[in-house]
């Protein structure tokens, strides 16, 4: 890596504040280059988009590809702030993500390794490099406080 992957995961948390700002699951996705500049950058929206599939890497992925003008996302970095579901680790393997890196872990929905681990799946034909724990803390206190707010 040429890039701070904690400059990058700061830049997901800014979108995962957003996230919680409107209600959603204070999740926050950016994308960056193999330069490190950063080409998308997503938060939840499920509910405000009527979509289940809104999740932050989603919605990223989908951005970045735009930017892209190309499907698949090579070399890119996936940030955010907390370990990806299956959906969407499965969305990143499609794209051909380069490198994942995530907050906090998530051990009942976590696809990177907590409960499944797709990235690394030797059954795969693509493997997703995995850095996590970046500014996992910050990661997990912004999800914790989050839902403490709502009981």
């Amino acid at each position: 890596m040429t890039f701070d992957v904690y400059d990058l995961m700061a830049e997901a948390v800014k979108e995962a504040e957003k996230a919680a700002s409107i209600g959603e699951v204070p999740v926050g996705a950016v994308i960056a280059d193999e330069a490190g500049s950063i080409i998308a950058r997503a938060h939840n929206s499920p509910i405000a988009l009527e979509d289940p599939t809104a999740h932050a890497e989603i919605l990223a992925l989908r951005q970045a590809a735009g930017k892209l003008h190309n499907y698949r996302l090579p070399g890119c970095t996936l940030a955010v702030t907390i370990e990806p579901c299956i959906m969407c680790m499965g969305a990143a393997l499609h794209a051909r993500v380069e490198r994942l890196v995530y907050g906090a872990p998530d051990p009942k929905w976590g696809g990177a390794g907590s409960l499944y681990d797709l990235a690394g799946d030797p059954r795969l034909n693509h493997h997703i490099e995995v850095v996590p724990g970046v500014r996992e803390a910050e990661c997990r206190e912004l999800m914790q406080a989050f839902f403490r707010s709502r009981r």
